[in-house]
């Protein structure tokens, strides 16, 4: 461990290369370090796996939109800085990754660490502002 699954809506597929998408959050997830500089996550046991839902429903459906969600699991025994340490980083890069297509389309991105029980929970996203009220 760890292990990052990453599903992603199929109208993604000609927009980001997830190859080099899950070679980025690999990377991502070994150059993390402690307090001690000791690498958090073994080399060895670091897995990424994307996967695309050819069938799929975002939002209203009414236009092309685009969601990615991001599950990282890990074993337990890390503290919550740790915890809160891989998130964002994992987060930082994905949302540099998908930047360019936020630009364009809309996609909802959702990161979620789990450790037994859920412990970080994000999302980045521009398609809840088209469906909250107007302020």
């Amino acid at each position: 461990m760890p292990h990052l699954v990453i599903l992603y809506t199929a109208n993604l597929e000609s927009e980001i290369d997830m190859t080099d998408m899950c070679q980025e959050m690999c990377k991502t997830l070994l150059a993390q370090h402690d307090d001690n500089g000791e690498q958090i996550f073994p080399t060895a046991g670091t897995r990424v796996l994307a996967y695309p839902a050819p069938h799929f429903a975002v939002a209203d459906s009414q236009h092309n939109y685009g969601f990615i969600y991001l599950n990282l699991r890990m074993a337990t025994g890390r503290s919550s800085e740790l915890h809160e340490q891989v998130g964002q980083a994992l987060l930082n890069r994905v949302k540099t990754l998908f930047d360019p297509l936020l630009q364009k389309q809309h996609v909802g991105i959702t990161l979620q660490i789990d450790e037994g029980v859920e412990v970080f929970n994000a999302r980045h996203s521009s398609i809840y502002p088209l469906f909250s009220p107007a302020a």
